[in-house]
């Protein structure tokens, strides 16, 4: 039941309402400065875009062609910055795109990478270089045409892990946390603030009260502010589904692929957990709900259609075993062709009747600068000085020695002698330093608990529920960790199962 006596409700300085990267990213940097911060999300945090992206940190290479040199010079400085922060979940890699001359000439492609190299500092990235792809790794699976290509830097990152890691951050710098809770309406409280009222995913409804509020709702941003505070936003947006899918790995190399396709789009082709190859991305106006967003089988043969232009062995919808899709909530603008549509940000701060602070399009890599600025705004709206603290702080986990994940990978085996290492490089590259809590004094896998599935413990699945806020199935298997790909078909029921026995239990 509802307080009816404001004063008696819980007081905030701010509710971030969206649980994507953008909002848990706000959440972290605002709550480290000492602020009271709620943060809530309708469904698990990161549900939606924020762990249906192509899993890049890198600077967007094809925007430079819509000159978006702003947007890629912030998104270089950010790489090393982010790859610093959690070396467990993101790591550099090596992109080769072979040459098509009837798409774009070598000479651009040349004055593309070298703005790329230069537009931003590279502290550790390895500049980019033309290969002979007769020679180089890279082109044994290319059919024998592409003899010449090109090589650059940028980094992977588990984009699901990125955002239960800042929200982890924040939990402990003192926010409150709060998946699946709906931000049902926000009204103007009589003492100047805001009146916001969540609803759970049990249908409770309570009020808190907040200073401000900060609309980081992603392709539900605009949505939120039509039906919460209409006129407020000067910023439209544009909802631009993105697919992927995922096959059989189609090499063995470390290399990823960035392909010119036919449209002059670009199609990266990756290595994805040990045995797939991850292939996307698609660029397609979406209308209706973000939540229903489903690769269509249009965008499937069309992903499979350009990377056989490249690779010699050619792949055709049956060859896919898992596929995504994400809708990226893009910055209206008059562009007619989606994928010429700006991948920047835009912060919208009102301050009548209170303020709001609006979060409009972004990407995973620019999410720490963004989070900054939107942070920094808020301090200034509602009248508090705190410096910025997030450039130099890593994530949770990600505080190893020296940052080198091999250096603590080997350590890590040599502290567990009798576990799998399969088990170990896993383990180690979802929770980084941290995975000392999950497996404690283990000497074996019989220590770890019951194995629920082949090589997913109790141990972990108690970790899960408890410290990140995990609880079906598919948030395990598909967003904390990727083991859907891996497990039998039956792993889901396994899961929910413990999760009904361990809840029973409680």
């Amino acid at each position: 039941m509802m307080t009816t006596d404001r004063s008696e409700l819980p007081l905030f300085d701010v509710v971030v309402v969206g649980g994507g990267v953008n909002g848990a990213g706000i959440a972290r940097d605002a709550a480290g400065r000492g602020l009271k911060v709620l943060l809530c999300e309708q469904h698990d945090l990161a549900a939606h875009a924020s762990s249906s992206s192509t899993k890049l940190i890198h600077g967007g290479l094809r925007y430079l062609e819509f000159m978006e040199f702003n947007l890629v010079r912030k998104a270089l400085a950010e790489r090393e910055v982010l790859l610093a922060a959690a070396p467990h979940i993101m790591y550099p890699m090596r992109f080769v795109m072979p040459h098509d001359s009837s798409l774009r000439p070598a000479w651009m492609i040349r004055i593309g990478l070298f703005l790329y190299d230069h537009l931003a500092r590279r502290r550790s990235l390895p500049g980019s270089a033309q290969i002979d792809l007769r020679r180089h790794a890279a082109g044994q699976p290319l059919q024998k045409s592409f003899r010449k290509g090109f090589e650059y830097s940028d980094g992977w990152v588990d984009d699901a892990r990125l955002v239960i890691l800042n929200a982890l951050s924040a939990y402990e710098h003192g926010a409150d946390i709060r998946p699946r809770t709906r931000c049902q309406s926000i009204a103007s409280d009589k003492d100047g603030g805001w009146l916001v009222t969540l609803e759970s995913a049990s249908g409770d409804v309570s009020s808190v009260r907040a200073r401000a509020v900060i609309n980081a709702a992603g392709p539900w941003a605009a949505l939120f502010n039509s039906s919460s505070a209409p006129g407020a936003a000067r910023h439209g947006l544009r909802l631009v589904k993105g697919s992927h899918i995922v096959v059989p790995k189609l090499f063995d190399h470390v290399y990823a692929y960035i392909f010119q396709a036919a449209d002059r789009r670009v199609i990266f082709a990756i290595p994805y957990e040990d045995n797939f190859t991850l292939i996307g991305t698609t660029d397609v106006e979406h209308h209706g709900s973000p939540a229903d967003a489903k690769i269509s089988p249009e965008e499937t043969r069309y992903l499979c259609d350009e990377v056989n232009r490249y690779f010699s062995r050619a792949i055709t919808p049956d060859d896919v075993v898992h596929s995504y899709s994400g809708v990226r909530p893009l910055l209206e603008d008059e562009s007619t062709d989606a994928r010429a549509v700006s991948r920047d940000y835009a912060l919208d701060l009102t301050t009548t009747p209170a303020p709001l602070l609006s979060v409009f399009g972004g990407k995973i890599t620019t999410y720490r600068v963004l989070a900054e600025e939107a942070v920094n705004r808020l301090c200034s709206a509602i009248g508090v000085t705190h410096d910025p603290w997030t450039a130099s702080a890593p994530l949770p986990g990600g505080d190893l020695d020296g940052g080198d994940f091999d250096v603590f990978l080997h350590g890590l085996a040599t502290r567990y002698p009798h576990l799998p290492a399969p088990l170990l490089h896993r383990l180690a590259r979802a929770y980084g330093s941290r995975v000392i809590r999950i497996l404690k004094d283990a000497n074996t896998t019989a220590d770890l608990g019951h194995e629920v599935c082949p090589g997913l413990f109790a141990a972990e699945l108690d970790y899960l529920v408890s410290v990140e806020w995990a609880t079906t199935a598919e948030d395990i298997l598909w967003r904390r960790s990727k083991l859907g790909l891996h497990l039998p078909a039956d792993a889901a029921g396994h899961v929910d199962n413990w999760l009904k026995s361990h809840r029973s239990a409680a």
